[in-house]
């Protein structure tokens, strides 16, 4: 039975200990109280484990939201500037519409309407560029698929290799961007 209590607890009874000399007894009881003293100090750093892992969820739950509400407001952010860049693009561009509709009102002659439409055009080209928009130069020059789209082919023996003719539709880019192909017409 003593035995079994041993088992069960780990700690010697009195009628286990009888037996054994001062010496030996006092070996044993130190050892249990330095077993005791390890179990409390493994107890002590668990305790504190365990508040530095609260703590350090504590902090990632603050940083997930932290995170949370950046992605948020670079979101809204992003969505603003390009509501202001559209507002800009289109604001730049009122004049020449507002141009083109007191053209349509005026009534003008061949000629006057012709003056004023070359005048609404040159405004418009420097709208564009202001905006950043440049035009794509096709004519005479190489064909390149990258900036132009041909649609006509012709052969002509004046005009060197894969050159191009006509412009049929301008093209634009913005730095390397390129916003709308030339429409052109390539020779041989």
């Amino acid at each position: 039975m003593a035995k079994e209590k041993r088992a069960n607890d780990g700690e010697l009874t009195k009628e286990e200990m009888l037996p054994l000399d001062e010496e030996a007894q006092a070996a044993l009881l130190d050892e249990n109280e330095a077993l005791k003293a390890d179990c409390e100090a493994a107890q002590e750093k668990l305790a504190q484990a365990q508040t530095e892992l609260q703590e350090e969820k504590e902090r990632y739950l603050r940083l997930m939201a932290e995170y949370d509400n950046f992605k948020r407001r670079t979101a809204r952010e992003k969505q603003q500037a390009y509501t202001d860049a559209k507002a800009d693009a289109l604001t730049a561009l009122l004049p020449i519409i507002d141009n083109l509709e007191r053209a349509v009102q005026s009534g003008a002659d061949g000629a006057g309407l012709r003056d004023g439409v070359q005048m609404t055009l040159t405004q418009a080209a420097e709208v564009l560029k202001s905006c950043g928009f440049e035009e794509i130069e096709a004519l005479h020059k190489p064909f390149d698929p990258q900036l132009h789209n041909a649609v006509l082919h012709v052969e002509d023996e004046s005009l060197g290799e894969q050159e191009i003719c006509d412009v049929l539709q301008k093209g634009y880019k913005i730095g390397e961007k390129v916003v709308r192909h030339s429409m052109v017409k390539v020779a041989n």
